[in-house]
């Protein structure tokens, strides 16, 4: 069962949520938050296995709440959902940890979609918000393009899985490998290719 907090300051929103969310056989909202100050804190009660987050809130905003819950819960999985893909919202939010970025506007099927793929480690983009990060990404001139030298041909082989959000199990199964090779893979990656986390390592790959 896949434990989820929806923060988001609009009652009907949250509302909406849950009716979406429980409807599923293997989803179950254990919380509630119109503030990122109580989704810090109901996610500090609660562990939830992901939290779905809101941006613009009054108070803590969802950037800042993102940061403070994985900085006490660093396996926690915060999938924002939000109707501002712009620059300026989903960048901070992707710095303080963001596993992923759906548009509020996106079909419920792809919605509870990203749920479960965030919970199975994966890392859930709308298409229109990843064009923008690659967009933005190259005008920035992040490394996208950049030859990395020492890839091993089963490192480029993860790597393009990566690129295409597939989760650790879904690689490992695609792969026959193990999902502990897996991720000793993906460590290997971040660090040869200046990735901070995997969802700049997805950009890299997607990049170049």
């Amino acid at each position: 069962m896949i434990r989820v907090l929806l923060v988001d300051d609009q009652h009907l929103i949250r509302a909406g949520l849950r009716m979406l969310c429980e409807a599923q056989p293997d989803i179950e909202v254990v919380g509630e938050a119109d503030n990122g100050r109580d989704a810090v804190t109901l996610a500090a009660r609660l562990v939830p296995d992901v939290v779905v987050m809101d941006l613009r809130m009054p108070g803590v905003d969802g950037i800042t709440a993102t940061g403070r819950i994985l900085a006490d819960r660093p396996a926690a999985r915060v999938l924002v959902l939000t109707t501002f893909g712009d620059d300026d919202h989903l960048f901070p939010a992707l710095t303080a940890g963001a596993c992923g970025f759906l548009l509020k506007d996106a079909p419920p099927a792809d919605l509870i979609d990203g749920v479960r793929r965030a919970a199975a480690g994966a890392s859930p983009f709308s298409e229109e918000v990843l064009q923008r990060l690659v967009r933005r990404a190259v005008q920035a001139r992040v490394e996208l393009r950049r030859p990395v030298s020492g890839l091993t041909a089963r490192e480029r082989d993860v790597l393009d899985l990566v690129a295409e959000g597939l989760s650790n199990t879904e690689i490992a199964d695609r792969l026959h490998i193990g999902v502990t090779t897996v991720k000793t893979h993906i460590t290997s990656l971040m660090t040869k290719t200046d990735s901070p986390n995997r969802v700049r390592l997805a950009l890299f790959a997607r990049g170049g």
